[in-house]
C-alpha cells in the first residue's frame, strides 16, 4: 500500500474511532442523565401523591381516589402485604397490559427502572397506612417511552453526524497525505531520473516554514552535492592517476626489460636500473598517497579542533625539518606573548611541511619563518630565496599536477600535488593562503588565520 493511501486510511480510521468514542460517551452520559431525571421526577410526584393520598383516605372512596391519580401513561395500585387487596389496578388507556404484571409488596420505599414486555418503565413504591391500620404500598408505574424515543433520535443524530463528519475528514486527510508525500514523490522521481540519466539532480526546495519536509529536501540536496563531489573526485583521481602513473610505469617497464636482457652481464646497467626502479617506485607511492588524500572530502578527514600553541608548534616543525634535511631555517615570533588558536595541530603541521619542503626544493639559501599577530589576524610567513615563480604562473600553482619547472620538479621527485594538498588542508581548517613571488628573487608563502582565541 502506498504511503499516501496509508496516511489517508489511518487518519480517517483514527478520527472515526475518536468520534465514535466521543459519541458513545455523549450518548451514555445523556442517557444516564435523562433516565435519572425521569426517576427523580417520578419520585417527587410519588411523594406528592402519597401525601395527598394519605389525607384523602376515608374521605373519598379508594376507587375514586386511585382513579384521580392515574398517570397519563402508566398505572397506579395499592398492594397489601398479603396481596389480597380488593382494589383493582387503574391504568391509562394505552398501558392496560400493566395490570397483568405481578405485584410485589415492599417494606420500604423503592424507586427504580423496570422493563415489562420489552418496554422501559419507572417504578415507585411508597408505604402508606390504610384506614384499618395495616400497611400497604402505593405503587405507580410510568412509561418511559418518551425518554427512549429521545435517546433513539439522539443515537440516530450521532450516527449521521459521524458519517457526515467523515466526508471532510477523508478529503482533508487526502490533501494532507498529498502535502506530506509530495517531497517524497519528488525525491523518488529525482532519484529515478538520476539512475536513468546518470546525471546528478536536486530537489526544488520551497517553503518558509523550515519544517521537517523542508529539512529533508535540504538534506537530500546536500547528499547529492556530496555524491557529485565524490564522483567528480573519483573521476579526477582515475584520470590523474592514469596520466601521472603512466610515466613511472613506463620507466619501470623499460628498466625491467633491460635487466631481463642485459642485467646479469652488465653490473653498471644493473645498478642504474635498480636505482631508477626504486626511485620511480617511491615516487609512485608518494603520488598515490597524495592522490588518495585529495580524493577524500573534507568531512572525511576527521578534523579535530584543539587549543594549539602556534609558537611551540612552528618551532617544533622547523627544528624537525632542519634536522631531517640539514638546512638552515630561522624562526622569528614578532610578538612576545605566545599565540593560541583553535585548530587541528596535525593538519597545520602538515601544511607547514608542504611549504617548507617546496622552499627546500627550489632554494639553496636560508629559509625564514615568521609568526606575527596584527589586530584580529595572525600571519605565518615562509620565505625562500630561490628561483621564484613567474607572475603569470602564480594562479596555476594550486592546480593538480601543475609544475612551474617540469624538468626540475621531476628530477627532484615532485608530483605537482603538494600545493593542491596544501590548498585542500587550508580550506578544511579555515586558513587562507597567499603566494608572492618574483623570478630569481624567491617566494613568500603567507598563511592567514583570521579567527583565534587567546587562552
Amino acid at each position: 500500500m502506498k504511503l499516501r493511501n496509508k496516511i489517508n486510511l489511518y487518519t480517517a480510521f483514527l478520527f472515526a474511532l475518536l468520534l465514535l468514542i466521543l459519541n458513545i460517551t455523549v450518548y451514555y452520559t445523556f442517557s444516564k442523565l435523562l433516565l435519572d431525571s425521569e426517576l427523580t421526577t417520578a419520585h417527587k410526584e410519588m411523594k406528592n401523591i402519597s401525601d395527598n393520598f394519605g389525607e384523602s383516605l376515608g374521605k373519598i372512596p379508594n376507587d375514586s381516589l386511585l382513579r384521580s391519580y392515574v398517570p397519563v401513561n402508566g398505572m397506579i395500585e395499592i398492594v397489601t402485604e398479603d396481596n389480597n387487596s380488593q382494589l383493582p389496578a387503574f391504568t391509562s388507556a394505552d398501558e392496560q397490559n400493566l395490570s397483568k404484571r405481578k405485584s410485589v409488596f415492599y417494606r420500604s420505599e423503592v424507586s427504580k427502572t423496570i422493563e415489562y414486555e420489552e418496554r422501559p418503565y419507572s417504578f415507585e413504591s411508597m408505604p402508606i397506612i390504610m384506614q384499618d391500620g395495616s400497611i400497604a404500598n402505593l405503587q405507580i408505574t410510568k412509561s418511559m417511552e418518551t425518554a427512549t424515543k429521545i435517546l433513539s433520535i439522539l443515537r440516530l443524530v450521532l450516527i449521521l453526524v459521524t458519517l457526515l463528519a467523515l466526508i471532510p475528514v477523508i478529503i482533508s486527510s487526502r490533501l494532507l497525505s498529498n502535502f506530506i508525500t509530495k517531497p517524497v514523490t519528488s525525491m523518488i522521481k529525482t532519484m529515478t531520473e538520476i539512475r536513468k540519466s546518470g546525471t546528478f539532480k536536486r530537489l526544488k526546495v520551497e517553503g518558509k516554514s523550515k519544517d521537517e519536509l523542508f529539512q529533508m529536501g535540504q538534506t537530500f540536496n546536500h547528499m547529492i552535492d556530496l555524491l557529485e563531489m565524490n564522483f567528480e573526485k573519483q573521476e579526477q583521481f582515475v584520470s590523474n592517476a592514469s596520466h601521472e602513473l603512466k610515466t613511472p610505469l613506463t620507466i619501470i617497464e623499460s628498466y625491467a626489460s633491460l635487466l631481463k636482457r642485459r642485467g646479469l652481464t652488465e653490473p653498471k646497467l644493473f645498478t642504474e636500473s635498480i636505482e631508477a626502479i626504486h626511485s620511480e617506485a617511491l615516487r609512485m607511492k608518494e603520488m598515490t598517497e597524495q592522490l588518495l588524500m585529495l580524493a577524500r572530502h573534507h568531512e572525511q578527514w576527521n578534523i579535530e579542533l584543539d587549543p594549539v600553541n602556534l609558537n611551540q608548534l612552528i618551532d617544533q616543525t622547523v627544528n624537525a625539518f632542519k634536522n631531517a634535511y640539514k638546512r638552515e631555517i630561522t624562526f622569528e615570533a614578532v610578538n612576545e606573548a605566545p599565540i593560541f588558536i583553535e585548530s587541528d595541530d596535525k593538519k597545520l603541521k602538515q601544511l607547514l611541511f608542504i611549504f617548507l619542503d617546496n622552499a627546500r626544493k627550489y632554494s639553496d639559501d636560508i629559509i625564514s619563518v615568521e609568526l606575527r599577530k596584527e589586530a584580529d589576524e595572525i600571519y605565518i610567513r615562509i620565505v625562500d630565496r630561490g628561483i621564484g615563480i613567474q607572475e603569470n604562473e602564480l594562479p596555476k600553482v594550486f592546480d593538480r599536477f601543475y609544475r612551474v619547472d617540469k624538468a626540475r620538479s621531476r628530477k627532484q621527485g615532485g608530483s605537482g600535488l603538494g600545493l593542491s594538498i596544501a590548498k585542500e588542508i587550508a580550506d578544511a581548517i579555515g586558513i587562507g593562503i597567499q603566494l608572492n613571488s618574483a623570478t630569481g628573487i624567491g617566494t613568500t608563502a603567507i598563511l592567514l588565520i583570521k579567527k583565534f582565541e587567546k587562552l
